[in-house]
């Protein structure tokens, strides 16, 4: 009989989820998997075969006190039934780069196409990142930029749960969520060096009704980042930094149109981080982002609090200035309060040609760290001021 975490290894068995409900145990163990210093993912693409084609629902067991070290993997359904993928061990990327040659390099441990999937456990999941920052562009200048795989990737999934992991140190972003459509995330401590380049703790892009909650996240990039497609998104209760912050964005590169809407981040706390909350476009762009909302933070030390880049460059050559642009609008700060570190606290830089529309700044208190006063600087904005705006916004030509 195969138990929760432990060693033995018999046969698939059947045992009540925390919910009280009857179902199945696939163990990775009794498919192969040792937990030493050989690659498990046969054994992993044995146990998730098992499991997902089975007709009620199924635990997929990662025992604990084991590593499991995997090459890039891909969890495809449809399944038949649900599945719970319950990482209690720890699971490890190949150090061997070239065990991405010929396969999607943008992904590590992929799950798409599934309805109704949670992947919990207690677990780490260890993406083994250094192999691929020190040979990043973005750490030296002299080496090529290429593609580094995501830790944990989700596509195309419907009812997904992902809560009580650690995900750390992953080549690039941690989690990625894409063409989601109703996402429970919680419990979640995300962490990387803050020099890792491009180390997103959770990357949202073409995806709905996402809820992230209860999660500390200190990585090299963004805690997250909200881009194209992104609906109905709420982040309750995150510890950020270090980090570059919460972002929407960026939206409008090469020309795109971007759309983003209906996203709320309530109750926040930023430490160290170079920005708080966010919101960056390139010149260009089409679309628009609205129905934002930021409210009940807390910035300690951090050297952008709140900021509107509509002029986002992030490349070795000037941008050229373009006319069009992402149309941010309807964005609410309220409840704001902490330390700057630099002397400007809110910066908003919106489009000469798309100024930001109905930008709502209510009961906000930005100090320098030592408690002197910050200032502010706005440019092609429409603002509206309720309460205390503490430093009160001013026009900059």
């Amino acid at each position: 009989m195969a138990s929760l975490g432990g060693e033995r290894v018999n046969n698939p068995t059947i045992m009540k989820s925390p919910s009280g409900s009857t179902q199945k145990v696939v163990n990775v163990q009794y498919y192969g998997a040792k937990g030493d210093e050989d690659s498990d993912s046969m054994a992993f693409e044995k146990a998730w075969k098992k499991a997902c084609s089975s007709s009620t629902p199924t635990i997929l067991l990662i025992p604990k006190n084991k590593r499991y070290l995997l090459k890039p993997m891909n969890f495809r359904g449809p399944c038949k039934s649900r599945v719970s993928f319950t990482i209690m061990g720890t699971l490890e990327a190949s150090r061997n780069q070239k065990d991405w040659d010929g396969r999607i390099s943008r992904h590590w441990i992929l799950f798409s196409n599934i309805d109704n999937l949670t992947v919990r456990g207690g677990g780490t999941i260890n993406g083994n990142g250094k192999i691929w920052w020190r040979g990043s562009c973005k750490m030296d200048a002299s080496m090529p930029c290429i593609s580094a795989p995501t830790a944990l990737s989700f596509n195309s999934c419907k009812n997904l749960r992902v809560e009580n992991l650690k995900v750390m140190d992953s080549p690039r972003m941690h989690i990625s969520l894409e063409k989601c459509t109703g996402v429970d995330a919680s419990h979640l401590t995300i962490t990387a060096p803050h020099e890792s380049p491009n180390t997103d703790g959770i990357h949202i892009t073409h995806s709905k009704n996402v809820k992230i909650a209860n999660s500390f996240i200190g990585t090299g990039d963004d805690c997250i980042s909200i881009v194209s497609g992104s609906k109905n998104v709420m982040a309750t209760n995150i510890v950020c930094g270090p980090g570059h912050g919460i972002s929407i964005g960026s939206l409008g590169a090469h020309n795109s149109e971007a759309q983003v809407s209906n996203v709320t981040v309530d109750t926040a706390r930023f430490i160290g981080t170079a920005n708080g909350v966010r919101i960056k476009t390139w010149q260009g762009g089409k679309g628009y982002a609205k129905g934002l909302t930021f409210k009940n933070i807390v910035m300690h030390n951090v050297l952008n609090p709140i900021i509107i880049d509509q002029n986002y460059c992030d490349s070795q050559n000037p941008c050229q200035r373009q006319v069009s642009a992402v149309q941010v609008m309807d964005v609410l700060y309220q409840n704001i309060k902490g330390t700057s570190a630099s002397e400007v606290a809110i910066n908003l830089q919106c489009s000469n040609d798309r100024p930001c529309r109905h930008v709502l700044l209510q009961d906000v208190n930005l100090v320098g760290v030592g408690g002197d006063s910050a200032k502010s600087l706005c440019s092609n904005v429409q603002w509206i001021k309720r309460g205390t705006v503490i430093p009160p916004p001013r026009i900059h030509d």
